[in-house]
């Protein structure tokens, strides 16, 4: 007898917890990109697919974003002002669409600029007298402006992807040659080179693991004074720039604006770029890291000098396997996914389907951010340097039209959802394919992946009570249990 009023006691209270919970629910299948759901609660007694453990809390989220570059802009200006500002407003206006909050953007010519340009190209200028941001005030500058009207608060860290041609040794934006090597090496990156030529001979090239910077004081100097000049610049813009990282995937040479360092280099340059950003207020990032081997940050990570005035790092394609082992060792640091793998051009399902796979592993190993890369392109358009990419929003510049692309609702399952302050929350149990969070206001954020092709129901237990959605096959699905 006491068993079985015990064991109605325990059914009341399961069914007086779920009758106290609100949840609401979004699904994305390929056919339906955002579609609400309604949820049966009814008590479940068996062993649940998964729990979420809510007295584990994991690392902070400080938010989501997107970056801002040229061709972004120039895309976004085929549309008409009407259909541009919903674009915008729907990415970026908190309550929204996708919340973003904290977004990145280059400083001067990234693979997706109209065409290279620094903000001094004046050979020996180590005073930095001839500086100018106006190429950014046609591009960069109304694009930021634009999605600061929605979200005035909007975070932004800023990095470059080549220094001024005259502060490297092959003296040129660009670190390998379009004229001197195989047009395989580009196939096989998913880029077509045909009929682009990028002006550098070969034997000016550069090369992983050697420094393209020229490694002298006064250039070092120059250097960071030129970053501050851009921070300086764009505040006289309205536009406020918290945090920079010294050089865009420093191991990379490629056709398009970049530049190779080596650890030791790059960690020369952070002594003198540290204390001109700490006199203006701008933290720094070790970054970007797009290699696997975490071993490239300890030179700086472990510097008497600059690792003071570290506060970040930063990891994007391959460098994901690097992040586990750079989070362990260095725990006091703030760790951003800095760039989604930007994928073929196609903006199919099979590559949103991957995106989430990145997102649960960067996720899962403790980044605080995460950033999409393009925020829009043309339509099957192609880079200046020849590369296909996908993007949150296609424009069709013909019938001035756009698309939000399936990655777009896959970025706003998250960040629409999961509210600066939240804390990723452990989970155990048969069923792995989500993520869990618990946002300041106590809400529970479920993001589930249904990767079967079929119906699946999953048991999931919080605090006490089993909430039992049923997904659709192939889908991707957000919980907020309040």
């Amino acid at each position: 007898m006491r068993r079985k009023i015990a064991i109605q006691v325990m059914i009341l209270y399961a069914v007086s917890l779920c009758a106290q919970t609100k949840t609401s629910w979004v699904s994305t299948t390929q056919a339906e990109q955002w579609k609400t759901q309604k949820i049966q609660t009814k008590h479940y007694s068996g062993t649940p697919d998964v729990v979420v453990e809510v007295n584990k809390p994991q690392q902070t989220i400080q938010g989501f974003g997107t970056c801002f570059n040229e061709q972004g802009w120039i895309s976004l200006s085929f549309l008409s002002i009407k259909d541009r500002e919903y674009i915008l407003r729907e990415l970026f206006a908190p309550g929204v669409g996708a919340n973003f909050n904290i977004c990145r953007m280059p400083i001067g010519a990234n693979d997706f600029s109209k065409k290279w340009y620094s903000y001094n190209e004046t050979d020996g200028d180590f005073e930095m007298k001839n500086f100018s941001i106006a190429n950014d005030l046609k591009t960069l500058v109304p694009f930021i402006k634009n999605a600061q009207k929605y979200n005035p608060t909007l975070q932004l860290w800023a990095s470059p992807w080549s220094p001024p041609s005259w502060l490297k040794y092959n003296k040129h934006y660009a670190g390998w040659s379009v004229l001197g090597n195989s047009r395989m090496h580009f196939e096989n990156l998913g880029i077509d080179m045909r009929g682009i030529n990028n002006g550098l001979p070969k034997d000016r090239q550069g090369k992983e693991g050697t420094d393209m910077f020229i490694q002298e004081e006064k250039y070092y100097k120059a250097y960071a004074l030129y970053f501050a000049k851009f921070i300086e610049a764009y505040r006289q813009q309205k536009i406020m720039i918290g945090m920079v990282m010294p050089q865009n995937e420093f191991n990379s040479s490629a056709a398009y604006p970049s530049c190779t360092w080596t650890p030791e280099g790059l960690t020369k340059f952070i002594r003198f770029l540290g204390p001109q950003m700490q006199q203006l207020g701008v933290n720094v990032f070790f970054g970007t890291l797009e290699r696997a081997n975490a071993k490239l940050a300890d030179a700086t990570l472990t510097d008497s000098i600059a690792k003071k005035y570290i506060k970040g790092a930063a990891f994007q394609w391959a460098g994901k396997d690097a992040l586990p082992i750079v989070r362990k060792q260095y725990p006091k640091l703030t760790l951003y996914q800095s760039e989604q793998e930007c994928g073929n051009g196609k903006n199919d399902w099979e590559n949103c389907v991957h995106s989430w796979d990145l997102m649960k592993h960067y996720l899962n190993n403790g980044v605080n951010a995460y950033m999409y890369w393009n925020t829009s392109l043309v339509k099957d358009g192609i880079s200046t340097w020849g590369w296909k990419q996908n993007s949150l929003v296609s424009v069709d510049t013909l019938a001035r039209t756009y698309k939000f692309n399936y990655e777009y609702y896959l970025m706003k399952h998250l960040s629409h959802f999961i509210k600066p302050g939240a804390k990723l929350l452990e989970t155990d149990g048969k069923f792995n394919n989500l993520l869990a969070f618990r946002n300041s206001d106590k809400s529970v954020v479920l993001v589930l992946r249904n990767e079967s092709p079929n119906e699946q129901i999953v048991h999931v237990k919080i605090e006490g009570y089993v909430i039992s959605p049923k997904l659709d096959g192939d889908s991707f699905n957000t919980l907020i249990i309040k």
